[in-house]
């Protein structure tokens, strides 16, 4: 079994699954619950001068038959106390001490910045998150994304918290940027030890056609959420990856965005994160999907025949590569299991009308009946000669496995657009010629 502890920065929980900052790490009580049932670590809901909060609160994006695809909240920082929450982390910090507990931090002025990070490490938190990524009610005020959103800014405000800091700092950057990797290098320039990302996307998830406001909406009125939940997956991969691959940044990563299970948490590991943040899986689904995720990374990695969780950490970085340097030569075509085929024709209809039109509908004599085929209906078949390894109709297909991408040998060199940009220069080839 491999050894799932982590160290990042020098905060050490014995596996990378963290409760991120929000509803579901609001109280001593919720931390608790948390480790009882499995979580290596616990980001406080951000603390700062206590707010009001509005009713409603939540909405979501409901996908097929799949609840909160993505989920979008207006909920701003704790309205609590700073005393009840620092008061809680200590009590959570004594009867836990081997796990990791992060108090996340929004305040104004240098001054507050001071008091905050000292106040965190003097009841005995193991680091602080300093909140930079709230896209709405806080930054309204000039904290959360008005702060991470401008790279001069977030420099500011990390040096005054590495001023006062005996502690690690973890930064929390918000996606709403063009480039993040320029606030992430404005954290390291200010002496961060640690970045985590992604925060919620600024959205609007619905609108309610009844009253013809959006969701949630309070009084009749509604305003822009953070989004977050699995929708949000691919846009924190990207981003994580861009930060682990950036040479000015090369700070240590707590991924964050859409991570519901442990394939999610491996990919993001695989990324560049040391620890991973969830927040919306367990508002969905509760503690214990932690029992999950440990067992089934930690089946991942003996099954790679890795000892421990680091030796997975940023192994995907480097396959990352601009699109110019990628070879057009190389060449994957789409294969049809007929065993499995169940005759939708999704395929067909994917090909036909979406991509590339290679897809035939042909007579099955030959081909078998897979499960729930219709004997007599015409069947899809793949003119590979034509095939561009598009990958839609293997995405569309609805049966596992049924189509798969196979790569084929084209006999060709290696040769990317770079390369055909310098040998056209270089009048040693003719132009590429049009798909027909």
């Amino acid at each position: 079994m491999a050894d799932l502890s982590i160290n990042l920065a020098g905060i050490k929980s014995p596996n990378p699954f963290w409760v991120a900052s929000g509803p579901p790490s609001n109280t001593a009580y919720q931390a608790h619950r948390a480790f009882e049932a499995g979580w290596g670590g616990v980001v406080w809901k951000t603390i700062g001068e206590p707010i009001v909060n509005v009713s409603s609160r939540y909405s979501a994006m409901n996908l097929g038959g799949v609840r909160m695809a993505g989920f979008n909240n207006i909920e701003l920082i704790s309205d609590r106390s700073p005393e009840t929450n620092f008061r809680e982390i200590a009590e959570v910090k004594k009867r836990w001490p081997n796990h990791a507990v992060i108090a996340s931090l929004m305040v104004d002025t240098r001054e507050r910045w001071h008091e905050f990070v000292k106040w965190s490490a003097d009841v005995g938190a193991d680091g602080v998150e300093l909140n930079f990524g709230c896209p709405h009610g806080m930054c309204e005020r000039g904290m959360g994304s008005a702060v991470g959103q401008q790279p001069a800014v977030t420099e500011r405000i990390v040096s005054w918290a590495m001023e006062a800091a005996t502690i690690p700092v973890i930064v929390k950057l918000t996606p709403n940027i063009t480039d993040i990797t320029y606030a992430a290098r404005a954290a390291k320039s200010a002496g961060a030890n640690a970045i985590s990302l992604i925060n919620t996307i600024n959205s609007i998830t619905q609108v309610n056609l009844d009253n013809l406001v959006p969701e949630p909406f309070v009084a009749g009125f509604s305003t822009h959420g953070g989004y977050c939940g699995p929708a949000v997956k691919p846009i924190a991969l990207n981003m994580v990856q861009s930060c682990a691959d950036d040479p000015e940044v090369q700070l240590p990563i707590s991924g964050i965005g859409g991570i519901s299970n442990w394939r999610d948490a491996a990919e993001f590991i695989a990324l560049g994160s040391t620890s991973v943040q969830v927040c919306t899986a367990i508002m969905h689904y509760g503690f214990r999907i932690v029992e999950d995720m440990v067992e089934g990374l930690n089946d991942y990695l003996d099954s790679k025949g890795f000892t421990n969780v680091a030796q997975l950490r940023g192994l995907a970085v480097p396959t990352l590569k601009k699109w110019e340097s990628l070879d057009l030569h190389y060449q994957r075509i789409a294969r049809i299991n007929y065993d499995k085929c169940i005759g939708c024709n999704l395929c067909y209809i994917a090909c036909e009308d979406g991509a590339h039109q290679c897809i035939d509908l042909v007579d099955p004599n030959g081909y078998g009946l897979g499960p729930g085929r219709v004997p007599g209906k015409p069947i899809p078949k793949v003119r590979e000669n034509d095939c561009v390894g598009c990958n839609l109709c293997s995405l569309v297909c609805p049966v596992d496995n049924c189509i798969t991408m196979t790569s084929i040998e084209t006999g060709k060199p290696r040769m990317s657009w770079t390369d055909y940009q310098a040998k056209m220069a270089r009048g040693e080839m003719m132009p590429i010629p049009p798909h027909p």
